[in-house]
């Protein structure tokens, strides 16, 4: 039997299985949703079992009075011991649901409309987990009844933390570090181009954020008594933040872009083929008026490949209704950087430290404060054999050529390939329409079973080449 035929004898099953699970409101940011989330993991591991998978554990995390959320693990060794190892990631938690009133059905009541599921989950990321059981046994009835095992020795892992920043999963790569040694780790949590453009990403941001503290007088100062006589700390703030670009929209801090991986003339190529139309796309970014930033780049570079600095909020002095003419005593702001292939967020909190302490005026102490160590980005070479062979797998099962995205929003990938030492390679479905982390959270059933199918095609090319 073809993988694509018998994807599509067991399309009411699956269907039926996704929903039993989105029925599931594994919220891990609500503690109060905490049992359902362990509720998710458990259903996750007896599907695991019941297709076959001859090891199902369920990973608790976090430390003795201070538990995290579990993940679960699953392992079907190939049948050939010398077969490359792969490990698919994902996770099983879920975003929030407010504002309620917005949904147009109940978000744990997964309803079919117009050819898409509709709940909280669907395509992140349970939909795009699911699509991995469908297209393994898809795989295993495209090989006869002699293939009882996959051409790959396949791990799953499918954490339960993901929407709260994954506190625990970096202390848990490095515990289970053994068992889930791997020679190419395959992530679907991403998205597509468009349903008829079909992606594969190569890439996420990092980010870094922080804030910066300035403080003058001990208290407010009377602007008529004092005013052009001593600092002013909103001024000092200001000028700080304004100098943190310079003339062609470069960020100044001090060795930004000494690791930078530059864009490939190939990816670059890529990247210009997709069909983008700009004014399109800034009337969907809040109808702003024009495209900005970095000179020499395409507004898809910039957002994709280019690091960033951006103020996120400022403040001091007065602000309620009237005037109050002083010179306040403090000033904030709250900045982040997206960073790119090779930056490391500790190498950029060193240059904002030392871009502060150099610009800061006499009279003036500035402090900069930072949220947590930063994410790190992550990258996969478009020529890399991992990535091609998924390439190949996609276009079959899409019927057309697949190109590139990189995308800019961050995750736990970057811990997933350093401490396992493998390399990542991005096979997902997902749509930036498919409305994650909002109401009324969808996802295209085609396209999942569309998935499905290109990962019953890419457990053979990944056996086929070397890895």
């Amino acid at each position: 039997m073809e993988a694509a035929e018998y994807i599509d004898s067991q399309t009411r099953d699956f269907f039926g299985q996704l929903k039993e699970w989105l029925a599931i409101p594994s919220i891990s940011a609500d503690p109060a949703r905490h049992d359902d989330v362990r509720a998710s993991a458990g259903w996750l591991a007896a599907h695991l079992s019941g297709i076959g998978f001859p090891v199902v554990e369920i990973w608790e995390t976090g430390e003795a009075g201070a538990p995290g959320l579990p993940a679960v693990f699953a392992h079907w060794p190939a049948a050939d011991p010398a077969a490359p190892t792969v490990l698919v990631y994902g996770h099983h938690d879920v975003q929030p649901v407010e504002p309620l009133d917005e949904w147009d059905s109940p978000p744990f009541e997964p309803a079919e409309r117009d050819g898409q599921l509709l709940g909280r989950g669907a395509s992140d990321d349970k939909g795009q987990v699911l699509l991995h059981s469908l297209g393994l046994r898809a795989c295993l009835a495209a090989g006869g009844p002699a293939r009882e095992a996959p051409p790959v020795s396949l791990k799953f892992l499918i954490e339960g933390e993901e929407e709260s920043g994954s506190p625990h999963f970096a202390g848990l790569l490095r515990s289970r570090a053994a068992q889930l040694g791997c020679d190419v780790i395959v992530i679907s949590d991403t998205t597509m181009w468009a349903a008829d453009v079909p992606s594969m990403c190569i890439g996420m941001r990092g980010l870094l954020d922080a804030e910066i503290d300035v403080y003058g007088p001990d208290g407010d100062l009377h602007s008529g008594s004092f005013g052009g006589g001593v600092p002013n700390p909103l001024h000092a703030l200001a000028g700080l933040l304004a100098g943190l670009h310079d003339a062609d929209g470069r960020v100044t801090l001090p060795r930004f872009y000494a690791d930078v991986l530059p864009l490939s003339s190939a990816e670059r190529e890529l990247f210009a083929r997709l069909p983008f139309d700009e004014k399109a796309w800034l009337a969907e970014a809040g109808h702003s008026q024009a495209a900005a930033g970095e000179a020499g780049y395409t507004t898809l570079e910039r957002i994709w490949a280019r690091p960033t600095a951006e103020i996120n909020g400022m403040w001091g002095g007065h602000t309620g209704p009237g005037p109050k003419t002083i010179i306040p005593r403090e000033a904030h702001a709250k900045v982040t950087f997206r960073l790119v292939a090779n930056q490391d967020p500790a190498d950029v909190a060193a240059g904002l430290r030392e871009y502060v302490a150099a610009h800061t005026p006499p009279g003036i102490d500035a402090t900069v404060t930072f949220g947590g160590p930063g994410v790190r980005p992550c990258f996969s070479p478009i020529d890399a054999p991992a990535v091609q062979a998924a390439r190949q797998s996609m276009a079959l099962a899409f019927g057309k050529e697949v190109l590139f995205t990189r995308e800019g929003g961050s995750g736990p990938e970057a811990d997933l390939a350093d401490i396992l030492g493998a390399p990542l390679v991005f096979v997902a479905v997902g749509l930036d329409a498919d409305r994650i982390h909002a109401p009324n959270e969808k996802v295209e059933m085609d396209l999942l079973l569309k998935g499905a199918e290109a990962v019953a095609y890419l457990w053979d090319k990944l056996a086929a080449v070397h890895l």
